[in-house]
């Protein structure tokens, strides 16, 4: 009996060493698309280039397979003495990537993610025969749950086996209790139980007021990647209060009659799509500005009164939260991608962050201050006062100072 004994020991030892692999295998996926998220996905795209380079096959472009370690940690000396990154420098509009305090795990985790990427396939169907999509989470739910299924069998027929032998042996032993009586099987399920349960409801009180992938149907379809992507709008056109005021201000019907008393139909190349992926028409959707506007194409008059369009407002934050968009466009020269993500290939725009105090004090600990220098007369004289950070930068001392280092993440720097 001890033979047999041994045998099933070693086929549930393996069953579970299979599983923990399995599991901690899709764990460190899971953990390199989280962290990409939360640090890269703002500028960069795993499978394309954005407003920094596409991240997959990185480490194989770069000089050496370290050189991204070193980069992500150290981008500010690195531009000024390493070809390559001078070269990165060039190429996206002289814009220096932010240092982040990654360990070297983190990156890994990241780059190897973004190398094993593969694109979602389009909305309503799969591969290039037009297959659904896969989806193997009921795979994965039903194979958990055989292995579980097959662990328990083990334990009760090694349980069998035990008795067996111990009859055998002339052993008396009680009979044994059943699984669903057995106080410590059911100890432990309502303990699982309770730990899903908190998860879910911690994760769902944390996640309440958030509005992240919020894409509400406007009254007109406007695109943003006809207008900022294709057509290269400059973003303070439309939302010139951005970089003056605490608002982000929505143009008027006038702004948008700048260009649309010329252009009077679509005839851009890209297909306009909803999310459902209904198709949609570019030039019946001018002809609804028109008809908010007043205008007559056909007079070029306007010829009745023109009401304001009903936007359907996407970013809100708490009433208790105060944001100036000048402070962080005009002062702390922030792109408007870095809250608003990807703005430029969106057609209707959706929420991309979740805009909670965590990823805005994350923001501030990580963003660089623009000092003013008086040699060269660059920089934001706002931060003069700050003349020691400065001069320690100068001596050596410091290499860099965070937002949160002037007080960035104090209580009262955004809440009344």
């Amino acid at each position: 009996m001890s033979r047999y004994r041994k045998i099933l020991k070693t086929a549930f030892a393996s069953l579970l060493l299979i599983a923990l692999v399995s599991f901690s295998n899709n764990v460190l996926a899971a953990d390199g698309e989280a962290l990409y998220k939360a640090n890269c996905a703002s500028c960069h795209k795993p499978d394309e280039d954005g407003t920094g380079p596409m991240l997959k096959g990185s480490r194989k472009r770069e000089p050496n397979p370290e050189w991204a370690y070193k980069w992500v940690n150290n981008t500010t000396a690195m531009v000024e003495t390493d070809p390559y990154a001078k070269a990165l420098k060039a190429k996206y509009n002289n814009v220096i990537m932010s240092k982040f305090d990654l360990p070297k795990e983190d990156i890994k985790a990241i780059l190897d993610w973004a190398d094993a990427y593969t694109p979602p396939p389009p909305p309503g169907g799969g591969g290039a025969a037009g297959a659904p999509a896969e989806d193997n989470s009921l795979l994965f739910g039903i194979l958990t749950l055989i292995l579980a299924l097959v662990a328990l069998i083990l334990l009760q027929v090694n349980s069998s086996l035990r008795k067996l032998s111990d009859e055998k042996d002339g052993v008396l032993r009680a009979e044994p209790v059943p699984f669903y009586k057995n106080k410590v099987y059911l100890m432990t399920g309502v303990i699982a139980l309770f730990c899903f349960g908190g998860y879910k409801t911690i994760n769902a009180a944390i996640g309440l007021g958030r509005m992240k992938n919020y894409q509400p149907q406007q009254p007109i379809y406007y695109s943003h990647k006809v207008h900022a992507g294709t057509n290269q709008i400059n973003c303070l056109y439309c939302h010139s209060g951005a970089q003056d005021s605490k608002y982000s201000n929505i143009p008027s019907v006038n702004v948008c009659m700048n260009c649309h008393k010329a252009v009077k139909e679509y005839k851009g190349v890209d297909v306009l799509v909803r999310e459902d992926g209904t198709p949609v028409n570019g030039t019946a959707e001018i002809q609804k500005l028109y008809s908010y506007a007043g205008w007559n194409p056909v007079t070029r008059t306007y010829d009745k009164p023109g009401t304001p369009i009903e936007w359907v407002k996407i970013h809100n934050l708490p009433d208790h939260v105060y944001f100036n968009h000048s402070q962080h466009i005009k002062v702390g020269k922030q792109n408007c991608q870095t809250c608003h993500g990807p703005i430029q290939e969106m057609g209707e725009v959706k929420q991309f962050s979740d805009l909670s105090m965590g990823w805005c004090i994350n923001c501030h600990r990580e963003s660089k201050v623009d000092f003013y220098n008086k040699e060269t007369g660059e920089g934001n004289k706002f931060y003069s006062i700050y003349e020691k950070f400065h001069n320690d930068i100068k001596n050596g001392k410091m290499d860099s100072v965070t937002v949160e280092k002037i007080g960035g993440t104090e209580c009262q720097k955004c809440h009344y």
